[in-house]
């Protein structure tokens, strides 16, 4: 079952994505060498939790935090932890929030530290793939459309694409229909109309697509052990251009300013 949101629900969903792009930056003011996961995730639920709404994440098939805190190899569902961060890591941090019943959903990768150029490029390429992604995520389009966009990109940049893990859509509940996969053929799959909201999320690793579980239950590690990135925004599709809901605005202000 797809839902399609009317404009007034548009604009309640648009406050929780806000929402979570606030929180990042939040705890964007924190990420350095020798802070743990454990720690910014006490700062996300508090500070979620102090404008009204609820997390997301925490309690959600038994999710037991707030932040999934994914760290280097790390694709997506990180447990956090009171592990410090080390310079020359990057960690990627994804976050929900639930307010006025409805979800958002955002992810940000942050280098801790002085990391290196290879993975700069990294996060540049998954940054950028998002971006491809949103510009295909428009009426008369179709799924396949947008994940060709992130596979493309990526691909010819020779970075793996991750397939176990896909995009959703997104409202009342956090994971609806339909699924958006980050690979696909154009032309291909649901076709996009006005009111579907999305969350686009690249995950992208350095090295091989493949992907093993870790030992904790959750945590999604890339199978080579070489780093992934992962960029996440929640978009309405509309006609010539989709409206970006969340926004990264917050926390890159925050590292510009570090």
């Amino acid at each position: 079952m797809i839902f399609y949101k009317t404009k007034e629900e548009i604009e309640i969903q648009r406050e929780s994505c806000l929402l979570v792009g606030k929180a990042l930056a939040e705890v964007a003011k924190l990420i350095k060498p020798g802070v743990t996961t454990l720690e910014l995730d006490i700062i996300a639920e508090e500070f979620i939790r102090d404008n009204g709404a609820e997390p997301g994440f925490k309690g959600y098939g038994d999710f037991p935090n707030t932040l999934c805190a994914s760290l280097n190899e790390g694709v997506v569902h990180g447990v956090p932890s009171n592990k410090p961060l080390e310079n020359g890591d990057i960690i990627s941090l994804d976050c929900g929030v639930l307010k006025n019943g409805f979800y958002g959903d955002s992810a940000y990768t942050f280098e801790v530290g002085e990391v290196s150029e290879e993975i700069k490029k990294l996060l540049d390429i998954t940054k950028e793939s998002l971006t491809f992604a949103i510009e295909n995520a428009i009426v008369g389009k179709r799924i396949g459309d947008i994940g060709y966009a992130v596979q493309h990109h990526a691909e010819k940049n020779g970075y793996g694409v991750v397939r176990e893990l896909v995009g959703h859509g997104l409202g009342r509940s956090l994971h609806e229909s339909p699924e958006v996969p980050n690979y696909g053929r154009r032309g291909k799959g649901l076709m996009l109309k006005e009111g579907l909201v999305l969350a686009i999320e690249p995950m992208i690793n350095m090295g091989t697509k493949d992907v093993i579980q870790s030992d904790d239950g959750w945590t999604i590690n890339t199978k080579d052990g070489l780093p992934s990135a992962h960029f996440e925004h929640d978009i309405v599709v509309m006609k010539g251009k989709a409206d970006v809901l969340s926004t990264f605005k917050y926390i890159e202000e925050v590292l510009k300013n570090k």
